[in-house]
């Protein structure tokens, strides 16, 4: 009977309020995606346009495409020097050749950048209520809550005091790699991405191998510390036990004295290499393939700086255990699991 059917009032709130935003957020991501791609595109054709090599800076002759294109794309190793601090003018590197001078050169001019917008977005995120919309508070409380799960799952609840310096490394280290990917940062001389500069990613491995040393020396103390390379303890045992050790440990040193080379190398030469793919996908077909090229580094940017900042947490956990903290540790459960008493242990 058309007595019994519910009335249909197409100004029912509850049905507004539910339909709409659904509609509203598929439209929302729909543009955002619309919107970035059009960013892309525009700014590919302003790098294109306005920094276009017209000429061959070496002998002034006309740009031949795609060779030279090719070249002004490009970010060679040497940094460019941005603001020079000594006498003279800075050596030019050639090869594997090592030089000094004091100088600012544009990734580290960057890296400068970088740091201060990250800390202006922290204090003013920090405020409460310092004119930032609390969802933006919202958010940042959300991304260090997710980096300190995430580190403690991985790293045990060993890790939570040194939280702050994991999130830290991973929120510069990903800003800097995501900076390369902004076409006028490594299109001008005083510009281009910190992490593809290796002086930049040694300097942050250094920082990362010198803090978990100083914690393994305060935790353990120097003594249990260096026991840890050099188990001489381990003699009393016998000859055989006290070399196998020693050589053990020996090697652990060595490990120890690699990590902040392979935690620079390897930053440096993914972001590197995602830069000079870049660079020459961008001068060969313009704007398409840059845009997917450039997801992909995104990802890829942010993969490199979750495991620099993940690893720099793990060396810290391995720097401030003992040997002899993780024998007890693993004697005292399996006592536990075969129902014993820990005082009845022997």
């Amino acid at each position: 009977m058309p007595t019994d059917q519910p009335p249909t009032d197409k100004t029912d709130p509850d049905a507004g309020a539910t339909a709409k935003p659904a509609g509203a957020r598929r439209f929302g991501i729909r543009a955002l995606i619309v919107t970035a791609l059009a960013i892309v595109l525009v700014l590919d054709g302003v790098a294109f346009i306005g920094f276009y090599p017209a000429a061959d800076p070496k002998t002034g002759a006309a740009c031949a495409f795609p060779v030279c294109l090719i070249n002004g794309m490009l970010e060679f190793p040497a940094p460019h020097t941005v603001f020079n601090l000594g006498p003279g003018e800075p050596p030019e590197a050639v090869g594997l050749v090592i030089t000094a001078h004091p100088a600012i050169t544009s990734t580290v001019f960057t890296l400068w950048i970088v740091s201060g917008a990250l800390l202006l977005a922290i204090v003013l995120m920090s405020r409460g209520g310092g004119g930032v919309p609390g969802r933006l508070a919202n958010v940042a409380e959300w991304a260090y809550e997710s980096l300190s799960n995430f580190g403690t799952s991985i790293a045990g609840s060993a890790a939570r005091p040194y939280i702050p310096l994991f999130a830290a490394f991973f929120l510069l280290i990903l800003f800097s790699n995501w900076a390369g990917l902004v076409p006028p940062i490594g299109r001008v001389e005083f510009l281009r991405a910190p992490t593809s500069d290796v002086n930049v990613t040694i300097g942050l491995a250094l920082v990362s191998f010198g803090f978990f040393q100083f914690e393994g020396f305060r935790r353990l103390g120097p003594r249990r510390y260096l026991a840890k390379f050099f188990p001489l303890a381990e003699f009393r045992k016998g000859i055989g036990a006290g070399l196998i050790a020693m050589f053990v440990g020996i090697v652990e040193l060595m490990l120890d004295f690699v990590r902040p080379l392979t935690l620079s190398m390897r930053l440096f030469g993914n972001i590197y290499g995602g830069e000079v793919a870049l660079g020459v996908i961008t001068a060969l077909t313009i704007a398409i393939l840059p845009v997917l090229l450039l997801g992909l580094e995104f990802m890829l940017n942010l993969i490199q700086a979750l495991i620099f900042s993940i690893l720099s947490l793990m060396y810290i956990v391995l720097a401030i255990e003992s040997h002899d903290h993780e024998e007890g540790h693993v004697a005292e459960e399996a006592v536990v699991a075969a129902g014993h008493a820990p005082a009845a242990a022997t």
